[in-house]
């Protein structure tokens, strides 16, 4: 089975900046369509300029992915301009702390709204239009093997993490797995595959600006992390275009961690970014 991505068109949510703008360069350099999509504009704007060599494969798209109609022109705009959607990674990730007894909080229901939901019903109006895509090309039959559609979400190692000034993220963590296992059963008959990619010790846009304003939480996750170091972004992006290729043809409902060995230690309170 191969690697390649080149030629599928694939929604990259949270790609102004960090991991999902990691994984947005990583797959135009890989000859895939591009759509990045975030709330940040000028952000937007000026990283899709910066795709010299995209030849016109990559474009950006504004708008708060929370709003359902947000969600739909963006599904349109990808297919007007690329005419079809092959690959869906819900790299749209907040992560903030809150006191885990004030009552008064709105904290877990905003972070499940901004880390669940919207890659929740973005996921599934994407499946049905990877279903459309199959049933007008007449493919929804043939050889098993052949997905029609990989959808990736990105998770945090704090799903698994108890932290108390974290409980917000790890509960809407947990929430993004067990949706990607539970789609991934049922969309695995209709040959759309569903997968994660959790993330611990690997430098996010939450985790560089903690480290710009104290350059000793770099040393702690350091020290937290087996492997002595933080991961770059572009680690994760390349395990996100193994999952969206064919070399892994066999594998839905799996999340995969990428965190240095961090989760094989004890946990302390390190944030599990």
């Amino acid at each position: 089975m191969s690697y390649s991505i080149a030629g599928k068109t694939a929604i990259i949510t949270g790609a102004a900046n960090g991991v999902g703008l990691a994984i947005a360069h990583h797959f135009v350099d890989q000859g895939a369509n591009v759509v990045l999509a975030d709330r940040d504009e000028t952000r937007l704007k000026a990283e899709v300029a910066r795709m010299s060599r995209s030849d016109e494969r990559a474009i950006f798209f504004a708008g708060d992915l929370r709003e359902r109609l947000t969600l739909a022109n963006l599904i349109s705009a990808t297919v007007d301009t690329f005419d079809k959607i092959d690959i869906l990674v819900n790299a749209t990730r907040q992560c903030a702390s809150c006191d885990p007894l004030d009552d008064q909080s709105d904290a877990v229901e905003q972070s499940l709204q901004q880390n669940l939901l919207a890659s929740l019903k973005l996921s599934q109006l994407v499946a049905k239009r990877m279903l459309f895509q199959a049933e007008a090309e007449g493919v929804t039959g043939g050889d098993r093997r052949n997905a029609i559609g990989s959808i990736i979400n990105m998770s945090s190692i704090a799903a698994r993490r108890s932290q108390p000034e974290l409980m917000a993220y790890s509960i809407a963590s947990a929430a993004l797995d067990q949706m990607t296992r539970a789609m991934a059963v049922a969309l695995a008959g209709r040959r759309i595959r569903v997968n994660g990619v959790a993330l611990g010790s690997v430098m996010s846009a939450n985790l560089k600006d903690k480290i710009d304003t104290n350059e000793d939480y770099r040393e702690r996750i350091v020290q937290q992390t087996p492997m002595r170091r933080i991961g770059a972004a572009s680690e994760a992006a390349e395990a996100v275009q193994f999952l969206a290729s064919d070399a892994a043809a066999f594998m839905t409902g799996q999340i995969i961690t990428i965190d240095g060995g961090r989760t094989l230690m004890d946990p302390v309170s390190v944030p599990a970014h």
